[in-house]
């Protein structure tokens, strides 16, 4: 019964925590979705829309990631071998540590402070994260140089999609 027991919780959990591909995949961001705010490495506030404006005209790939996710700190070998093998791509990372020390702390420990980084200082559920359905960590998408939305959902950079993606918006 206990071993039953076990199997039972343990089955729960799993699928509790699972990713679940989204049913739609989408292909532009809603007007709240882009009015989100987050947080740059100085605590200054910028919106999702800012932020992909700023790389209007590039392909942009944004990494949901936080220093406290194993799955995203085994995923940054590959993240940085995706992020070395395509130069003309812009990379932005968007985090998902619990506090402002938090985010700090992963970006001075992980050598992330030589790229674009931004905190959801408002955590994990807010107008952008729920738009995209942000169900897990790490999470990549691919921006087209209009910002729109190329490659919704990988969970891993080793997606040939994402690649893919990659080499057939910049021909």
């Amino acid at each position: 019964m206990k071993q039953m027991l076990t199997f039972l919780m343990l089955s729960i959990f799993t699928l509790g925590c699972s990713q679940q591909v989204p049913e739609v995949l989408k292909t532009e961001f809603s007007k709240e979705a882009l009015n989100q705010k987050l947080e740059n490495e100085e605590g200054k506030s910028i919106t999702v829309k800012e932020i992909l404006s700023h790389h209007k005209g590039k392909v942009v790939v944004i990494d949901f990631w936080a220093g406290w996710c194993r799955d995203c700190l085994k995923a940054f070998p590959k993240a940085i071998e995706l992020e070395k093998n395509n130069p003309n791509v812009d990379f932005v990372f968007f985090s998902l540590d619990r506090s402002k020390e938090g985010f700090n702390r992963s970006l001075e420990k992980f050598n992330m402070k030589e790229k674009e980084n931004y905190w959801f200082s408002t955590g994990w559920k807010n107008d952008f994260n729920n738009y995209i359905e942000l169900n897990w960590i790490p999470r990549y998408m691919v921006i087209d140089q209009q910002s729109k939305i190329a490659k919704y959902y990988a969970i891993t950079p080793e997606d040939p999609e994402i690649q893919a993606t990659i080499d057939k918006l910049l021909k």
